[in-house]
């Protein structure tokens, strides 16, 4: 039953790559999506560019299986058709090959298999829009008080596996995103004659303290927060002392953290006003003591902490990330994944979904 599983996935994967669903343009690819798993006889429930199904069990918990169907656009440097998948029986090519569609057809294939079979949860594929540019219709609606798992149409998730290429190690923690835009305000000047106030110094001395901060809480996963100043301007000509000058601070938490703190005390450090481009992009990392956590460890499973964003900070639920391929060909040209790692990961879930269900009872 693998074996045929596995085909399934790889031609449903091809026909993925086939066409275009960039963030916002998922239509195509969702609609083909959708008669595909009708096909497979999965109770198929569509939600603009989001489709799930759901498998009722005997208990009250709901495990997720959640993957994105979007991609980025192709980068300019591929040497073949982002959209030909190729024929090799061995890999299959393209744009989204890899970041997500492995993950998509691999957890698709895995809730095939448990489609007949009871357990003592309940299993939701949810297969989502709009992950790579943080969208509002994808997980972060599906998942919100509007969303069908808050109304009741879909059960509350207990737990998730977020999809991504992750080698199918088990990352049980990734760091969150906060990008801040300062802006120093000085008074300008004539160079030649020493006026004014230089935004610019004013910038130099907050990015100075920025640079020396440490953040006293550290993650036992993640370990500290880090930062990077990124960008700077100021100025319009060589003999005018600039009058404002901008900057941006790229900051990666971690779970010891929100982003509201950390911008607080980074605004505590400068005299440059700083403020948030978005605050929702917040750290995550699997509960030590959650039913994941045991699956993970029961199934000897590698984990690390993940450097990337994904869904996962837009869900509530405890989770872990898990999936097919290598986060190191995402948004590269000529991208691809490999059947046997497609074939792999169909196997892994099976066995993780199966053991989940062994650590609840």
């Amino acid at each position: 039953m693998i074996e045929k599983l596995t085909q399934d996935a790889v031609a449903l994967l091809r026909g993925m790559v086939r066409i275009p669903s960039v963030t916002f343009d998922e239509d195509g690819v969702c609609t083909m999506l959708a008669a595909k798993l009708l096909a497979f006889g999965l109770p198929c429930v569509r939600y603009g560019n989001n489709l799930t199904a759901l498998k009722r069990g005997s208990g009250p918990r709901t495990l997720v299986l959640d993957a994105h169907i979007d991609t980025v656009p192709a980068a300019q440097s591929y040497t073949r058709d982002p959209h030909d998948p190729g024929d090799d029986p061995e890999t299959v090519w393209g744009l989204g090959s890899n970041d997500d569609g492995g993950s998509v057809v691999a957890m698709t294939a895995a809730f095939r298999y448990f489609l007949d079979k009871e357990l003592p949860f309940n299993l939701v594929l949810a297969l989502t829009c709009e992950e790579e540019r943080a969208g509002e219709n994808g997980s972060r609606w599906l998942y919100s008080e509007e969303g069908p798992f808050a109304t009741g149409t879909l059960p509350s998730p207990y737990d998730v596996i977020v999809g991504e290429p992750t080698g199918m190690h088990a990352a049980t923690s990734e760091r969150g995103l906060l990008v801040l835009d300062g802006t120093a305000k000085g008074v300008s000047g004539h160079a030649a004659r020493n006026e004014g106030v230089n935004a610019l110094y004013i910038a130099l001395d907050d990015i100075t303290k920025l640079r020396a901060h440490r953040f006293a809480r550290e993650s036992a996963k993640m370990g500290p927060v880090r930062l990077n100043v990124t960008q700077i301007q100021a100025g319009t000509v060589h003999n005018v002392v600039p009058d404002s000058c901008t900057f941006v601070v790229d900051v990666r938490p971690n779970e010891c953290y929100t982003n509201e703190e950390i911008l607080a005390e980074l605004q505590g450090l400068c005299r440059s006003e700083l403020k948030a481009r978005n605050l929702r992009n917040r750290s995550s990392a699997t509960a030590d003591d959650g039913f994941l956590m045991k699956t993970v460890q029961a199934l000897g499973l590698e984990t690390y902490s993940s450097p990337t964003t994904s869904d996962w900070m837009r869900i509530s639920a405890d989770a872990v990330k898990m999936g097919p391929g290598e986060s190191a060909r995402s948004h590269k040209a000529d991208e691809f994944i490999r059947v046997s790692e497609i074939e792999a990961a169909v196997r892994q879930y099976i066995q993780f979904i199966a053991q989940y269900g062994n650590t609840l009872e």
